[in-house]
């Protein structure tokens, strides 16, 4: 009985951990949404088109309405003021000439990761102390955890 107990107390250590890196990251996101003038749907697209051009994969307008849980109006709206802003361009499907996809634009690009560089540099340092197998279960723990509370309610 006493390993369940012991398992018990790190499940809730890591709890109290994820919900610490989530506060920080909310203070963070915080402050990126104030120095861009942007309210927290608008940073989450950009994340999301940021995150979505690493991988080298389009994001559509229903991909972002999807991701952020949002209307199709509200989807428009969110996608006008990101363009009048000038971070993000609707630009041409590169495989389907009907539809649009959305790509931030170089300025909007810069001013993303000259405010977040810090932070990435800072976490990215954070990380060396530990050994390949001990951040393939990090990841995968961190994305157990994302899955369990991304529900939909």
């Amino acid at each position: 009985m006493h390993g369940d107990d012991e398992r018990d107390a790190l499940v809730l250590s890591l709890m109290r951990a994820v919900r610490g890196f989530g506060d920080s990251h909310d203070r963070m996101s915080a402050g990126m949404k104030q120095g861009m003038a942007m309210n927290a749907s608008d940073l989450a697209a950009l994340r999301l088109l940021i995150i979505r051009e690493e991988e080298g994969r389009p994001v559509s307008p229903r991909d972002l309405s999807t991701h952020l849980r949002i209307s199709t109006a509200s989807t428009t709206k969110l996608l006008d003021r990101l363009s009048a802003s000038g971070h993000v361009r609707r630009a041409p499907h590169p495989s389907d000439r009907r539809a649009r996809v959305i790509e931030l634009t170089d300025a909007a690009r810069h001013e993303f990761f000259r405010r977040f560089a810090p932070q990435l540099v800072a976490m990215r340092e954070a990380m060396t102390g530990f050994s390949v197998e001990e951040l393939a279960i990090a990841e995968r723990a961190f994305r157990a955890m994302g899955a369990a509370i991304d529900l939909d309610v």
